[in-house]
């Protein structure tokens, strides 16, 4: 009989329905945490009036992260609760939009866990999970086989969301059509491309970068009107700005005196206004938490200059604006430019105004927070990687739930927190050599070799000179590698992550598999890997 128990709840709330809010998770797409004057101070020239209010009535967290330094990761662990690196290749790949899943990211997620508890659920915006399209040759998808005629046979629906509207892809990545509700909108009949790359592929006849963003906040105010407060919903509102190619609406051209990429983002900020205005007029703005972030850092190909131009973003800094606030690196980075996020939750009532948290937090940790906010039961083998920050929300002075961290570069160099201390399982920035990001990956490498002054084995990569260690409660900018003085930290800090990788989960709970084999040092670069001394 206790089986049939534990089977009910975990699929209904143990909340009643007037304690559970209606939560709105607002996540921008590129944008750095100096690019809001809330975080950025007298280093950010962008006006960011609404994000700056949704702070000041609410929490603002200063030691939060995205799970990568780039987007397809972080958004995986966002709608799992698991770490990215833990679930195995995609199916149907295809290039840019048309990339298919990866199994295993559909069976629990951010929609599952509210459905079961009674939300409504909805996802306006930037997909980036990986989509199956029906073809015209049944063949994998690509730019040339698809048949947009019939609906996705993966997507938004397949996760556990009742009413989507989705860019399979980021703003610069074919096709540039809508899908709503896993159907295929407008006639995709022309080929397009933007400014940034000029990456040209399919596009639906009508589509515009620059109308992209209004459209997706618009959808989100119409979702929100079609809500009541009878039952409680869930928006997720994935915005595609301020990530290439820069293209602010027509209304915000020319609003901000750092340039377009100023516009950009304050379009960004509009559309929190939009939404705050929507819930106010449906009568739901005390009753809702509203939390915003970002993917990851800014860019560092990103700025005023249109085309995708690789460190371009010192030129902003040249005129006094840092995208990445006080840390160094950008996107793509083991660093903290690339990293930490912007993270604000408001919620009348329940949150006291004007408050601060520096608590560890993920945004891995959003599963497991949604779950405990809206009375959800996780099963032992939901979430693997998210621990619940909801004490915070209600008090920013509890208890930190959370120690220890780990976090990704774009080139999967792993990054761990514990604490104030962090470990980058690399000697450079972790990024590839292509974005100017210092130190350069490939030199990088080639010094620690040189340094280590023998052929290295595996384990060696373990340790100094191949890592780097610092204390972020005493450098924020990351200048002071401490892995000669600490030895015995960087060790301890691997045997954390070891065991984090071999238990397939990062929380309390039985053991879990991780879909592929996972290694310390997963993409070493080529002359590393012919270099390296071989196991006897």
């Amino acid at each position: 009989m206790k089986y049939v128990i534990v089977l009910f709840a975990l699929f209904t709330s143990t909340l009643p329905a007037a304690e559970r809010p209606n939560i709105v998770f607002i996540l921008a797409d590129d944008l750095g945490i100096g690019d809001t004057k809330c975080y950025g101070g007298d280093r950010c020239l962008i006006d960011t009036p609404n994000i700056d209010a949704l702070a000041a009535g609410g929490l603002r967290f200063t030691d939060a992260h995205a799970s990568a330094s780039v987007c397809g990761p972080t958004r995986r662990a966002i709608m799992t609760g698991r770490y990215e690196w833990r679930f195995g290749a995609s199916t149907h790949p295809g290039p840019w939009g048309f990339c298919g899943p990866r199994p295993g990211t559909e069976k629990s997620t951010l929609g599952k866990v509210f459905k079961r508890s009674g939300y409504q659920t909805g996802y306006v915006g930037k997909w980036h999970l990986g989509t199956i399209m029906p073809t015209l040759d049944g063949k994998t998808q690509g730019p040339e086989n698809v048949d947009y005629s019939q609906p996705l046979i993966h997507g938004p629906v397949q996760f556990g969301f009742d009413q989507s509207f989705i860019l399979p892809g980021s703003l610069d990545m074919y096709p540039y059509a809508f899908a709503r509700n896993n159907l295929w909108q407008g006639e995709i009949t022309a080929r397009k491309g933007w400014s940034a790359f000029n990456r040209i592929g399919p596009a639906e006849k009508d589509f515009e970068d620059h109308k992209v963003l209004e459209t997706f906040y618009t959808e989100a105010e119409s979702y929100i009107a079609r809500q009541s407060a009878k039952e409680p919903f869930f928006l997720f509102l994935a915005l595609t700005g301020p990530h290439t190619p820069i293209s602010p609406g027509v209304k915000w051209k020319g609003k901000s005196k750092l340039g377009v990429y100023g516009d950009f983002v304050m379009e960004v900020d509009h559309s929190v206004e939009r939404v705050m205005n929507a819930l106010q007029k449906q009568g739901l703005d005390h009753s809702t938490l509203v939390l915003f972030s970002s993917d990851h850092g800014a860019a560092c190909y990103a700025g005023n200059i249109l085309k995708a131009t690789p460190g371009q973003i010192h030129l902003l800094e040249e005129k006094g604006h840092f995208p990445s606030g006080p840390h160094r690196g950008f996107k793509f980075s083991v660093y903290e430019g690339g990293l930490r996020v912007p993270l604000i939750a408001h919620w009348p009532g329940v949150i006291e105004a004007g408050r601060t948290s520096n608590a560890l937090v993920g945004l891995n940790d959003l599963m497991a927070t949604f779950a405990e906010l809206s009375g959800a039961v996780l099963g032992p083998d939901e979430a693997p990687d998210s621990t619940s920050f909801a004490s915070v929300l209600r008090d920013p002075q509890a208890s930190v739930p959370r120690q220890q961290l780990i976090m990704q570069s774009a080139t999967e160099c792993f990054v761990l927190r514990d604490g104030a201390w962090k470990l980058c399982l690399c000697p450079g920035s972790g990024a590839d050599d292509q974005w100017l990001i210092e130190p350069l990956m490939t030199a990088s490498w080639k010094k620690a070799l040189a340094d280590f002054g023998n052929q290295p084995g595996r384990e060696d990569f373990k340790k100094a000179p191949f890592v780097q260690l610092f204390n972020l409660a005493e450098d924020v900018h990351e200048d002071h590698n401490l892995t000669d003085a600490h030895p015995d930290r960087v060790a301890a800090m691997v045997a954390m992550l070891e065991r984090s990788i071999a238990g397939g989960r990062s929380t309390p709970g039985p053991t879990l598999q991780n879909d592929k084999n996972v290694v310390l040092h997963q993409r070493l670069p080529q002359f590393v890997r012919a270099g390296m001394r071989q196991p006897q």
